[in-house]
């Protein structure tokens, strides 16, 4: 993985999380907030940590904000302050800007000022949640409303069987992508691997097949 150096804007819990796991994927990140509170917490995990007004153009400058590639507003319940940051860092042409947001009009706003990818984590982690609810799923992502990938255990009907001989694509529509056997890691399926009891499935395909295929038992 090619090192980036990445400006991330808000430390609340969103933000934190962030800055930690890019930090751990070997990146090089800045992270700021203007609360000086959570500016001291965050130095308990981050080296380059400031407390910077992001809605300061000058301050944003003296930070070298204009000199990174890629910036996260990850500022959470201030949405004015978010959406000036965001102004911020478009006009210093930092060339990647993605944005949290926390409403749909939020959002909207966002992209109209310029952000180059808008994320909502709360909307789509309560849709990923929700779908764990019901059935046997264990965790759901939805790439898009027309497809979605799955985990859940083998049903019952397929114990025992090679994955050509279950036709869980022509009777369900989905794909098996990989299959984690107890005590062992996920591995790509093939047609003759062999579904055991207590094995998990990822499969992919319609988010409606997915989610009936994890209704049996």
């Amino acid at each position: 993985m090619v090192s980036e150096e990445i400006l991330v804007i808000g430390l609340g819990r969103f933000g934190r999380a962030l800055a930690r796991e890019l930090d751990k994927l070997g990146h090089q990140v800045m992270a700021v907030d203007s609360d000086a509170e959570s500016v001291q917490a965050a130095t308990r995990d981050l080296q380059h940590v400031a407390q910077v007004d992001a809605t300061n153009v000058q301050a944003m400058r003296d930070i070298g904000a204009a000199e990174f590639k890629t910036a996260v507003v990850a500022i959470g319940s201030d949405i004015e302050a978010s959406i000036i940051a965001t102004y911020v860092l478009v006009d210093l042409e930092v060339p990647r800007v993605w944005a949290k947001a926390i409403t749909g009009s939020h959002g909207a706003i966002l992209s109209r000022v310029g952000a180059h990818r808008v994320v909502f984590p709360e909307r789509d982690m309560g849709i990923r949640v929700a779908h764990t609810l019901t059935g046997r799923t264990i965790d759901y992502i939805e790439l898009d409303p027309s497809f979605a990938l799955l985990e859940t255990p083998t049903p019952r009907e397929f114990v025992g069987k090679k994955l050509r001989d279950t036709q869980i694509r022509a009777k369900f529509g989905l794909t098996v992508v990989c299959v984690k056997q107890l005590g062992s890691d996920f591995t790509y399926a093939t047609p003759d691997t062999v579904l055991r009891d207590g094995d998990l499935l990822v499969v992919a395909g319609q988010p409606k097949q997915a989610e009936h295929f994890a209704t049996l038992d």
